[in-house]
């Protein structure tokens, strides 16, 4: 089901930029998880990622750290938008729901949505899933715009943000 789905989203499947340093999408980032974020349809991405041992909390299993690592920043990333016009959001709050263990070693699907839009504040959720399409973690936030001064959109590819081919 998991192999499926993913083929059958690949042709609609818009790639996200990366920065290079980000823990979560850096593709400079050594110890990072360099994630490869696609929208799927307007306010919804997914990624696949299979976890190291390196990042396992009890034997086999994915570090709750690392789990609200991941939901915290698709859900976020489900509110960003135009490529080129990017919506960067921090997070205020985060909620996290541990369904079962999330193994390391096995190819997981994370989804992240578009929950409310108020303003310069935002909700998303994200879910982490199995092969099997189980449900193991999901997370809400909330997300505040962060303040044009602090990221100013001209400086993107200086910082090393854009699409890198695959």
């Amino acid at each position: 089901m998991f192999q499926e789905r993913k083929t059958a989203m690949t042709a609609k499947r818009l790639k996200q930029p990366n920065s290079r340093h980000c823990f979560v999408c850096g593709v400079e980032n050594p110890v990072g998880l360099q994630l490869k974020i696609y929208q799927i349809e307007e306010g919804v991405i997914e990624t696949t990622y299979t976890a190291p041992e390196h990042f396992q909390g009890y034997p086999g299993v994915l570090h709750g750290g690392i789990i609200a690592t991941l939901l915290d920043e698709i859900s976020g990333r489900a509110h960003m938008g135009d490529p080129s016009q990017p919506r960067f959001m921090y997070t205020g709050k985060l909620e996290v729901i541990y369904r079962r263990n999330v193994p390391i070693g096995q190819p997981l699907r994370i989804v992240g949505k578009k929950l409310e839009n108020r303003g310069r504040a935002a909700q998303g959720w994200a879910g982490i899933y199995d092969e099997k399409g189980n449900l193991l973690a999901e997370g809400t936030t909330l997300l505040f715009d962060i303040p044009p001064h602090l990221l100013p959109l001209k400086d993107l590819e200086e910082l090393g943000w854009k699409v890198y081919p695959d």
